[in-house]
């Protein structure tokens, strides 16, 4: 394909699914790329970091990071949009996004990685990918490694013994949340996907696909798991809703996940980056947290904060922000 974009990414990687998505929804033409030996020369020839997802344009530009990338093509065209008119609706999405993405990764990884039927199911289905032309010796051997790999990084994303009852009452806390809001509408913010969409979802279409969630969100969650099927090819179906029909089912999400565990969490990270901590401890909703700190994150909460100061002034937000205990954190 010479016309349109090449993807680089994985199906089981929740910010390459979360770009392909949105490509699909914005009907702009692209190329899936499994991250593989095969496409490794020609990743590496556009990609500035080892990580997925990795976009080539037809002008031969690589963009990675799922957020600036969907904000670069974002930039480039008005309909569908997937920015709500309103300046404090649109800035609530971005929150949820960003909350998603640092946030709802934990679940995502802790299930994936701590659970030995979805650890071996995982590993399984990233060795087919790397090793499956060099036939079944070759992918146990893998197997076995990404395992042990990926269960030795669980502390990483702050998964240990600890903080293991905290993240999974946020998963399904999150997921009953959902499911009653979803109940009434197609997406988050209404008839139509916003950012906050593409960021949840990447998160639980992955955990959807493993044993241990999926199982789970199949038996109580029927309006989260037709919005997670929704959202592989998502189609506009209607406007946006405004706040005031969406506060009933978004304010538990802010109040009880944003503000109460991602944003304290954020702080306390980014407070143990800039003292040169290795680790840091935190109080969470009355739980001990304890993790490494997360370099990376340090520039996310830097930038939701930036994205705040610019849209301060927007009617209602900050009432919004404060009622959920959001805007302590974030001004």
């Amino acid at each position: 394909m010479t016309d349109g974009c090449r993807l680089f990414g994985s199906e089981l990687s929740p910010y390459s699914v979360k770009v392909r998505s949105y490509l699909r929804y914005r009907g702009v033409p692209h190329e899936w790329i499994p991250r593989s030996p095969a496409s490794q020369a020609e990743f590496q020839k556009y990609a500035k970091l080892p990580l997925i997802p990795l976009v080539v344009t037809p002008e031969g530009e690589g963009l990675q990071d799922s957020t600036p990338i969907i904000e670069h093509f974002e930039a480039k065209a008005s309909e569908p949009s997937i920015t709500p008119a309103d300046p404090a609706l649109s800035f609530l999405s971005a929150l949820i996004e960003e909350y998603a993405d640092e946030w709802g990764n934990k679940w995502m990884f802790h299930y994936r990685w701590s659970y030995p039927a979805d650890c071996w199911a995982t590993a399984e289905r990233i060795a087919l990918q790397m090793m499956g032309h060099q036939g079944p010796l070759a992918v146990a051997q893998a197997r076995a490694a990404v395992a042990e790999r990926m269960t030795g990084r669980l502390g990483f994303v702050g998964s240990n013994p600890t903080t293991r009852p905290l993240i999974e009452a946020s998963f399904k806390r999150v997921v009953e949340i959902l499911d009653r809001h979803l109940a009434a509408r197609p997406y988050l913010l209404g008839g139509r996907p916003a950012l906050a969409d593409f960021g949840l979802w990447g998160q639980l279409y992955e955990a959807a696909t493993d044993p241990t969630p999926g199982a789970e969100m199949r038996a109580s969650a029927k309006h989260v798991m037709a919005w997670v099927d929704r959202m592989v090819s998502p189609k506009p179906e209607g406007a946006f809703e405004s706040w005031n029909t969406l506060s009933s089912g978004l304010m538990p999400l802010l109040k009880e996940e944003v503000g109460t565990l991602f944003l304290p969490w954020s702080a306390a990270n980014a407070a143990a980056i800039q003292k040169g901590d290795k680790s840091f401890e935190v109080t969470l909703a009355g739980a001990a947290w304890s993790q490494e700190s997360q370099k990376y994150h340090a520039r996310s909460l830097a930038e939701i904060r930036r994205k705040y100061a610019a849209a301060k002034g927007a009617a209602g937000l900050d009432g919004i922000l404060a009622e959920a205990d959001c805007l302590r954190w974030l001004a």
